[in-house]
């Protein structure tokens, strides 16, 4: 009978114990606690991994069990549980708080795509994902991006109508490093009176220092006044030559012809100034240099044979986590052109190169991979850093301890 009402108690939950809830349930059930004496133990779970605090309630707990005919290996069984809930346990309101969110967050995003990442970005920072990753999951469901300009960009990024009455994604000022919100809104109030005439007029009407004219020329941000960054650069410094006095009339000079810059250096800057780019993802810049090493893209992994086939993969490194509760092990989210690789690193391989680990910005890894309900997983065997092929290229993981 007495098992039987445990089993009532953890039915809805497979016989595990998930929410706080429960676990004051079982105790009342099992070892007649007293609500009270129930919710001092809810309270003491949550602090037990730092003081220790569930040992005085496991002689009450034991003797309660014992008393009600539960066998001694019953009694350690229940406690190990209750000991282990205390890793994630929580209370079941906010389990469905958090599912509530995750639905509809899950239906915005398959519904409303742009509007979803709009809303991600705006949000910055946050989360696991940085803009870069949000966009690049954008284009990869073929949903537009636009570019920041001045001519059209917000603060915010905001949302525009593609020619086929879709919604596209308008990237906003907020994305340019080290511009700060009142010069973008500056150059929004300015632009909301009359279009800029050319480089020079923005600098004046928006009263631009060299600093934010320097931010707005080094992310491309002016190319329908200028065309390519190095002539936005070099309009950017000579409007500061043009009078106010003379910003109606028309700036009569010598064009020089400058180089445009490379699609490498576009990118590279791109991510420099923005953290990310729409021209191509830096590990395409590098694919016949991987193709060399018979490193495969994150897409070919998804072909062919799965579970337990032995490949060599790498990526941008985007996140890090090293969680308390994973007993040593690393989880690394590598990113190419193609998609993402989760991988599996071991505490022993952690160990012996840390160093590939914890500062390389392309990692290359060798590997078995892992394949369980369609969810692949890389377990490392072996890390190298690749960051000396894109040696100029600006970009910080997100790490999480």
């Amino acid at each position: 009978k007495g098992y039987s009402k445990v089993k009532k108690v953890l039915e809805r939950t497979l016989g595990v114990p998930i929410f706080q809830e429960q676990v004051m349930k079982l105790v009342e059930v099992v070892a007649d606690f007293t609500p009270g004496e129930a919710d001092q133990l809810r309270r003491a779970m949550a602090a037990w991994k730092r003081r220790g605090g569930l040992e005085p309630f496991r002689d009450k707990i034991r003797n309660g069990m014992l008393n009600n005919g539960y066998e001694e290996s019953y009694f350690e069984r229940i406690f190990e549980q209750i000991k282990g809930f205390g890793e994630y346990g929580f209370p079941e309101s906010h389990s469905a708080g958090f599912a509530l969110i995750a639905y509809v967050s899950s239906w915005l995003k398959r519904h409303h795509p742009a509007a979803f990442a709009c809303a991600l970005i705006n949000s910055q920072p946050m989360g696991f994902y940085q803009p870069a990753q949000i966009v690049q999951d954008l284009q990869r469901h073929n949903v537009g991006v636009r570019a920041i300009d001045v001519m059209l960009s917000d603060w915010d990024c905001t949302l525009e109508t593609e020619d086929d009455g879709q919604p596209a994604l308008r990237l906003g000022l907020r994305l340019i490093n080290g511009l700060a919100e009142s010069a973008a809104k500056r150059i929004v109030a300015a632009r909301s009176q009359r279009s800029f005439r050319d480089v020079a007029d923005l600098v004046h009407r928006a009263a631009l220092n060299a600093g934010e004219r320097a931010c707005l020329a080094d992310a491309d941000t002016l190319r329908t006044l200028s065309g390519h960054r190095h002539r936005a650069r070099w309009d950017s410094a000579g409007a500061e030559a043009a009078a106010p006095v003379f910003a109606d009339a028309p700036l009569h000079e010598q064009r020089v012809t400058l180089r445009a810059p490379s699609l490498r250096e576009d990118v590279m800057s791109d991510y420099a100034t923005q953290g990310l780019s729409l021209a191509r993802h830096p590990i395409a810049l590098i694919r016949k240099e991987l193709h060399r090493r018979r490193i495969v893209s994150a897409s070919d992994l998804t072909r062919g044979g799965n579970d337990g086939r032995r490949v060599r993969c790498a990526g941008l490194v985007t996140v890090r986590q090293h969680p308390h509760t994973a007993n040593g092990t690393t989880f690394v989210t590598l990113e190419d052109e193609t998609g993402q690789v989760n991988v599996v690193v071991w505490r022993s391989l952690a160990e012996q190169q840390y160093r590939e680990l914890a500062e390389a910005v392309v990692m290359g890894v060798a590997g078995t991979l892992q394949s369980s309900e369609g969810v692949r997983h890389l377990i490392a065997e072996r890390l190298s850093d690749l960051s000396h092929l894109v040696p100029e290229l600006a970009f910080h993981s997100r790490d999480f301890h």
